[in-house]
């Protein structure tokens, strides 16, 4: 049958068997594999510590960028001591904790740490009831742990205005759930071993995303499942790469491929090379990442013997993570909570050490940034 005679791919006669042009993408699979080797080797080669800070860079944009593919955007000093406290890594003073984060982080690193274990029912239920700790998605009450119901009818993607709505793609009858996640699960859990292991993470991810059996939060928890299935393919626990924030970069070109495979044929090969492609573009900046933790090392590690006081450590710290904007004293006194005068002193105290420098960028007030 060809897409032809159906309007999504859950309608072929042949659902779910899917097929793909294994020769085709032979090239890009070796290279992704290449790059997680790479990766991993050089991460053998740093301490537990440093290994330890590049993982929460990379889950905590892993956290981020989930939540801001679907319009949700969280604040990345509580996800990161949300994360860490749960790593129990050091860093510092914690921020105070929100529980719509805490559900994504416990679901994100569920996925990671425990990628060996079984993925079955009660655990997705789970990941769905941390998603909307109150039970509610915006200011609509939806169901919770547990499969959509479709009663205001069938599930729809759509976007643009009400009224002159565009339908993207309708999901599969919630009375048929049932039996379409046990299958999915089943071949999750004990499928065939013909598809490597990290092209099954992209199958998963379609598949899940395709069946779309929640009322919302379908996208993170497909996610997820990706995630959960790289962490098998890498044989390790800890995350430095993060394909959701990868896909954040690439949203429009995600739901466009998303789109036509979902219209398509059962043949993915577009799709799981699209996957891999995205793949291999996160697992490179994963390594930008890794040479922003290495820089941030030998920084401290250059001024090891210099007394710096709390605020000037959160805020040095806050610079070397990638701070937004330009950084001004009032900016230093209102992350710091002091005075002004207490942020120049703290700042001047910095630029007579050589550590921080005057931006030379232009602007109304002066302007700070790290020496070179």
């Amino acid at each position: 049958m060809n897409s032809g005679d159906y309007k999504y791919i859950w309608q072929s006669s042949d659902w779910p068997n899917w097929h793909y042009d294994l020769a085709a993408l032979a090239k890009p699979l070796a290279e992704v594999c290449r790059a997680q080797g790479m990766l991993l080797g050089r991460l053998s080669d740093v301490g537990m510590n440093l290994r330890e800070q590049a993982s929460l860079l990379v889950l905590t944009e892993d956290v981020l960028k989930t939540s801001e593919i679907e319009g949700e955007h969280f604040d990345a000093s509580t996800v990161r001591s949300s994360i860490a406290r749960r790593l129990g890594v050091d860093i510092g003073a914690l921020a105070a904790t929100d529980r719509h984060v805490e559900g994504v982080v416990e679901m994100v690193l569920d996925a990671t740490s425990h990628s060996a274990d079984a993925l079955i029912l009660e655990r997705l239920f789970g990941w769905h009831a941390a998603l909307f700790p109150n039970g509610f998605s915006g200011m609509s009450r939806i169901q919770i742990g547990e499969f959509r119901a479709d009663e205001d009818g069938p599930m729809q993607v759509v976007s643009g205005p009400i009224g002159r709505q565009k339908v993207h793609y309708e999901a599969p009858p919630a009375e048929d759930l049932q039996q379409e996640i046990a299958h999915f699960l089943d071949w999750l859990n004990h499928g065939s071993l013909e598809d490597h292991a990290i092209l099954k993470a992209g199958i998963a991810h379609l598949w899940f995303v395709t069946l779309h059996p929640f009322d919302d939060g379908n996208g993170r928890i497909a996610r997820a499942v990706g995630d959960l299935l790289l962490a098998r393919a890498d044989g390790n626990n800890q995350r430095f790469y993060s394909l959701s924030a990868q896909i954040q970069r690439e949203r429009a070109g995600y739901y466009d491929i998303l789109e036509k495979t979902q219209k398509g044929t059962l043949d993915i090969t577009h799709w799981l090379s699209w996957f891999l492609a995205t793949l291999l573009q996160a697992i490179a900046q994963a390594q930008l990442t890794l040479d922003a933790v290495l820089v941030k090392a030998n920084f401290w590690q250059r001024w090891s013997a210099t007394s710096f006081n709390e605020r000037q450590i959160k805020l040095l710290n806050r610079l070397q993570d990638g701070f937004e904007g330009k950084l001004t004293s009032k900016k230093w006194a209102a992350i710091a909570k002091c005075s002004t005068d207490t942020a120049l002193r703290d700042i001047t105290e910095l630029l007579n050490l050589g550590v921080l420098q005057k931006s030379e960028s232009g602007g109304r007030s002066t302007s700070y940034e790290l020496a070179a």
